[in-house]
């Protein structure tokens, strides 16, 4: 596997790969999430050109398309994962954990933050195997208390969620 940032030609696929990678929440009654739209070519373009967007690929070279991608954010002064996904028929493999670790050392900022559902296994328990702690509310910085209410409003409180943090893996 090797990771590297995206080309814009790439950028699609990343968010056919969101749409895979959405598909499993259907079998938890979150169809909703299955649903939601990825993030627009223009997005993607955006996080690729500030060097905030990782492409992982399944092979040794780099060649063909990604199976796996992550788009991280500063929010004081952590590496905010927004977004990390795998397509489903490369689950598994560590490739997750690889982009993870690649955008704390890419980020040059000592830890990593995210949200993530509380009650599904390939949400906040991976986290937490992976070395994520979850936040307390006393924790939160402001920053991520925006996030959280954004993510409020768009409905994702539905469903149980929680920050979490870990140090960069060097």
């Amino acid at each position: 596997m090797i990771i590297h940032a995206p080309s814009l030609a790439e950028l699609p696929a990343l968010r056919g790969i969101e749409r895979a990678a959405g598909e499993p929440f259907r079998a938890l009654g979150m169809a909703a999430i299955a649903d939601d739209e990825p993030p627009s070519t223009a997005e993607l373009t955006r996080y690729q050109r500030v060097g905030r967007a990782l492409a992982a690929y399944d092979t040794e070279d780099g060649s063909g398309q990604p199976v796996g991608y992550l788009l991280w954010e500063p929010v004081d002064g952590c590496a905010h994962v927004e977004q990390v996904s795998v397509h489903p028929d490369h689950a598994h493999r560590g490739i997750g954990r690889a982009l993870i670790d690649r955008a704390g050392q890419d980020s040059g900022l000592g830890a990593l933050t995210l949200t993530t559902f509380t009650d599904v296994p390939w949400n906040a328990p991976y986290y937490a195997r992976i070395g994520f702690r979850v936040l307390g509310d006393g924790e939160l910085t402001p920053g991520l208390r925006a996030i959280r209410a954004r993510e409020a409003a768009l409905g994702l409180d539905r469903w149980p969620r929680v920050c979490m943090r870990r140090g960069v893996a060097r």
